[in-house]
């Protein structure tokens, strides 16, 4: 790609492109070792992702033991497993208390700051890397420059387009932290992916990831995709609470977990949801749709349930019935409704065998913009074990940019620090000539 008249140039040891924990993890541990960090990002100030993921309780990772932490990674686990072995979750409440942020395990066994704040820890951060200490080289931080790839070749200098214009860089490595797809106004928007592939960096495509669902409609009433209007007008934005979720796909992958989910307008999300998005996701690739089952009452057996539903009512409608025998009302009665016919619910057996596995079938992801975070990325085998780019020395990738995906709960973050902890003594090796 080339890009004519830039109106200024510069030289640097170390560039990071992108603001995000990936970025700011490398840039601390390179300035740490002395090196000269320029790091660019395309939104006014950095951070903005993290932010706003912590905006509800900032869960910074998850204190389960490590041989279950790394299975939360999927298809990457060990090439995470080796990123996590060398700084993993305890490292990273550890990070945070030499920040003066000190943290607590909550009842999952999520880890949180004390104040469940993000900003603080963040402007603690920030200090640090621009007022390192003995030793360390402040970081230089050049906002509003949005990467637009290299000028001429690869081996050209990254241009960037600025306030004032195009800017080209020269550096003598770089990091790329420039996120998935996910939440594009916050500057992760996938841009870089053709950059990378025409440099011929093997990148798999970009896939939501915790993401919601549409869901396909109901035979009950005719609706070819989405709830009725019936029941999206009157329960989309409201919890299904207490409830358990459970598919086999056609690979014989099987996922079972109790929490809770939310309806939407079309479908569904939420954390029980996120939490089965990747299998739900392919199967939908390999099958156009997917299928889960929703029990409503997990905390009560199905012989509890028929006996229950099978009790005479006498005068009382069957909803008064549902609600005084099974606490059953509200959105869970509204989605029996929305899925069984007339007949069905009259019909005790069947009714029962619904509330403890009710279908529901969804039949395409929501946007990748919509998502929490994104799969696919660039290839492991693309990489070397120090997170550079195998076919450009000096090129080094982090973050969520990489092609491994992982539940909400911790992991995102600490697999995104960890990984620009990699990247960053990565580039100082190679600086140093020391090999990987």
């Amino acid at each position: 790609m080339t890009h004519p008249g830039a109106i200024s140039s510069f030289n640097v040891d170390v560039s990071i492109i992108g603001g995000g924990p990936a970025g700011l993890m490398a840039a601390e541990v390179m300035s740490r070792a002395g090196l000269a960090v320029h790091l660019f990002d395309a939104m006014p100030s950095v951070g903005r992702k993290f932010l706003l993921a912590g905006k509800g309780g900032m869960n910074l990772t998850h204190a389960e033991p490590l041989d279950t932490f790394v299975t939360r990674y999927g298809a990457a686990q060990d090439r995470v497993h080796a990123l996590l072995r060398h700084w993993g979750p305890q490292a990273v409440r550890d990070w945070a208390s030499g920040l003066g942020i000190q943290t607590f395990v909550g009842t999952s066994n999520r880890v949180f700051p004390t104040d469940m704040k993000a900003a603080p820890l963040l402007r603690a951060w920030l200090h640090r890397l621009r007022h390192p200490g003995e030793g360390g080289v402040p970081v230089v931080f050049h906002m509003r420059h949005r990467w637009q790839g290299w000028n001429a070749s690869p081996d050209g200098p990254l241009v960037f387009e600025a306030p004032g214009g195009s800017v080209e860089v020269h550096a003598r490595a770089t990091v790329l932290a420039l996120g998935g797809a996910s939440w594009a106004r916050l500057g992760s928007d996938g841009a870089w992916v053709p950059w990378l592939q025409a440099a011929g960096v093997a990148v798999n495509p970009l896939r939501p990831s915790n993401c919601g669902f549409d869901v396909a409609g109901s035979a009950a009433h005719g609706v070819v995709q989405g709830w009725s209007a019936h029941f999206s007008e009157r329960f989309a934005g409201q919890p299904f609470k207490s409830v358990a979720l459970h598919t086999t796909d056609s690979l014989g992958q099987h996922f079972q977990r109790k929490g809770e989910f939310v309806a939407t307008a079309t479908g569904v999300e939420g954390s029980l949801i996120y939490a089965a998005s990747s299998l739900l996701r392919d199967e939908i690739a390999r099958n156009g749709q997917a299928t889960f089952e929703l029990d409503l009452l997990p905390d009560r057996s199905a012989e509890q349930v028929l006996a229950h539903v099978s009790h005479p009512r006498g005068s009382r409608s069957l909803s008064s019935h549902l609600k005084s025998r099974l606490g059953l009302d509200g959105i869970k009665m509204g989605i029996l409704h929305e899925r069984l016919d007339k007949e069905a619910m009259n019909d005790p057996a069947r009714l029962a065998t619904a509330i403890k596995a009710l279908p529901v079938t969804v039949c395409a992801a929501r946007p990748i913009d919509e998502a929490i975070s994104s799969a696919g990325g660039v290839r492991w085998d693309a990489l070397n074990d120090d997170l550079m780019v195998k076919a450009r020395a000096g090129l080094f990738c982090a973050g969520e940019m990489l092609d491994w995906e992982a539940p909400t709960g911790g992991y995102l973050l600490t697999a995104c620090l960890a990984s620009g902890v990699a990247a960053g003594e990565g580039v100082r090796r190679w600086i140093a000539g020391l090999p990987a």
